[in-house]
């Protein structure tokens, strides 16, 4: 396998603060390579490095001359006025071009200019990547391919993204967060694609199955610099217990040592004459290689929550819908104390709407919420919190609270902020500089900080990082409260609620009990049943053919008949090909193209009749 691309002593800072010091490594052809690290360490400014997007403050990066990269931001841009077919392709090629062009003139009706794209299309090669295309945009869940991309949500403009970096066959893809705002179907088949795939991919993500399934190799950014692991991340997370436990060792080790030579360089400066000059340096060395703290950071949340009677919600004959998308239809539930409820499905389901209406944010159109009176809501909305940009983060959180109770302690903000690994230091940063995900942890203390005994977590995992999310899991898995949680995170589901509320839309809501996991289970086991009952009627037409049944008088008929309309049609559709491919000059090719997929669609339908027919004969 060859070296695509190589990475030399990379080294970047932001103001005074170091990201990452030379840094170097090298991708190989196949390589499927995930980036792990905390929040604010670095990992979105290396990918931008190595995209060309953002420059080293010393290091280079250096490509294989033949190498084409495609880099998927975590928001990514698209050309703005452009159909969702038309974003797809762009910056494709030739060929896509061509399928672009294709498409914008079928839609405007200019026969002329139809026929000069069917002839560039032809010449290309191009109907069979048009199909592709299509299909990749189908598996997306984003059918309307003339759809304008102006008007799509986050989820559908990330899903567009993908299908174009995944169409451009590119050597490297880069991928930033590429599984926020997605639905876990959505999700479950990128996984599914890039597993199979052999591409080159280097990625920074959150999402712990998608990095285990897919990745084979690991890179772990920590104090200022790389470790790199040879496997997936459950390997990952096995050697790097393995680090820390070797560098603490070393580190007590240090401490030991430094320990005596403090004794020694503590005596009289003449008890000290004639000693040799290494060993007071080696004291100072020893000094310096003991301020270095390698150990896990074993935060872990405290903030209690408050009283919760045995009354939660009951939900009474709730609907609602928006025009003709229903979300809820005569919905009826009772929510039980320390319930922990996961919510899953497609994105545009409701799913946002749902605990909306419980919170009395948006009305419903009939029934009603009756909530206890002990009900103290928190609550986490993926739109964010508008924070004053120019705050300092220890200003914005005491404006909220200047004494929080933990368990009946008071904590001071500074205390708490540090809870949620905001360092003294990070503390006065101000809040426009934070990245995505400080800014998320900032939200969860700000919400947590007023101790709710319900929490209303909306995507609370996109952009944390994968050691705050260890730490909400196990602070949620011991809350004395309730909890409901939408995610797309199939670990965190699984470590965290009791049960799901399954959103299959049109106000169908089903009540799994267990996690994610087994939900998938149940349902693909569900699925295989559902197509082997589809197999069904196949299996008996067979059993009727072993016991030789005989043609009808009126199927002996319309077997005669079928082979002459299969004669026909294939003639058809043999002549348009033909005129297609002729160059000649077509007055109404509309008309023509829409003839040529009725056939195909007939000739399609006749034939699996004769099939059928023919097993009798």
């Amino acid at each position: 396998m060859g070296v695509l691309l190589q990475v030399d002593e990379l080294t970047k800072s932001v103001g005074d603060r170091m990201l990452f010091e030379n840094v170097t490594f090298g991708i190989n052809e196949g390589d499927k390579i995930g980036i792990v690290a905390k929040n604010g360490t670095g990992k979105t400014t290396l990918l931008n490095i190595i995209a060309g997007n953002d420059t080293p403050d010393s290091g280079s990066v250096t490509f294989r001359t033949d190498v084409k990269m495609c880099y998927l931001s975590q928001l990514p841009e698209l050309k703005p006025g452009a159909t969702i077919i038309e974003a797809c392709l762009d910056g494709g090629g030739p060929v896509a071009d061509a399928v672009a062009k294709y498409e914008s003139v079928v839609l405007g009706g200019d026969t002329e200019a139809i026929n000069e794209s069917i002839h560039e299309m032809d010449s290309l090669g191009a109907w069979d990547y048009e199909d592709r295309v299509k299909q990749m945009l189908t598996q997306l869940n984003l059918g309307d391919v003339s759809a304008p991309v102006d008007h799509l949500s986050g989820g559908q403009r990330k899903r567009v993204a993908i299908a174009r970096a995944v169409m451009q066959h590119p050597d490297v893809i880069i991928l930033d967060e590429p599984t926020n705002h997605l639905d876990v179907e959505v999700i479950e088949w990128l996984e599914n694609y890039l597993k199979r795939q052999r591409v080159t991919l280097l990625m920074v993500t959150h999402d712990r199955y998608f990095l285990d399934r897919v990745c084979n190799r690991i890179i772990e950014l920590d104090d200022r610099t790389a470790f790199f692991y040879d496997g997936n991340y459950d390997y990952y997370l096995r050697r790097r217990a393995e680090r820390i436990e070797a560098m603490n060792a070393e580190h007590a080790r240090v401490k030991n040592i430094l320990r005596k030579e403090q004794e020694w360089m503590s005596r009289q400066p003449q008890a000290r004459a004639g000693k040799a000059k290494f060993r007071i340096d080696r004291f100072y060395d020893l000094k310096e290689r003991s301020k270095v703290i390698h150990r896990e950071d074993n935060v872990r949340l405290e903030t209690g929550a408050g009283y919760i009677g045995s009354k939660i919600f009951e939900a009474e004959g709730i609907s609602k819908k928006f025009g003709d998308k229903i979300i809820l239809d005569d919905f009826t539930y009772t929510f039980a104390r320390y319930e922990k409820l996961g919510i899953v499905g497609p994105n545009g389901v409701g799913k946002s709407t749902f605990i909306k209406m419980l919170q009395g944010i948006v009305a419903p159109d009939s029934g009603e919420w009756n909530i206890g009176e002990t009900v103290r809501f928190g609550y986490y909305s993926q739109e964010g919190i508008d924070f004053d940009e120019n705050k300092k983060v220890i200003d914005a959180v005491t404006e909220i609270a200047e004494d929080i109770e933990q368990n009946g302690v008071h904590v001071a903000p500074m205390q708490f902020l540090q809870k949620f690994l905001f360092s003294v230091p990070d503390q006065q940063k101000y809040i426009h500089t934070l990245s995505g995900g400080e800014r998320c942890r900032l939200q969860l203390a700000t919400v947590m900080m007023l101790q709710p005994n319900f929490l209303i977590l909306d995507e609370p995992t996109n952009d944390l990082d994968i050691v705050t999310l260890g730490i909400l899991e196990e602070y949620l898995s011991q809350f004395k409260g309730c909890v409901i949680v939408i995610s797309h995170d199939r670990y965190f589901l699984d470590n965290v609620v009791d049960h799901l509320f399954v959103m299959e839309g049109n106000g169908v809501i089903k009540d799994f009990p267990g996690t994610y996991s087994e939900y998938a289970a149940w349902k693909a086991e569900r699925d295989r049943q559902k197509q082997g009952e589809e197999h069904k009627p196949v299996e008996k037409t067979q059993r009727a053919s072993d016991r030789k049944e005989k043609l009808s008088f009126k199927e002996r008929k319309e077997f005669e008949q079928l082979d002459a309309e299969i004669e026909a049609l294939n003639n058809e559709k043999a002549e348009l090909e033909r005129l297609f491919n002729s160059g000649e000059t077509i007055t109404d090719v509309a008309e023509k193209s829409a003839r040529y997929t009725e056939i195909s669609n007939l000739l399609d339908e006749k034939e699996m009749r004769w099939l059928e027919l023919s097993e009798k004969a």
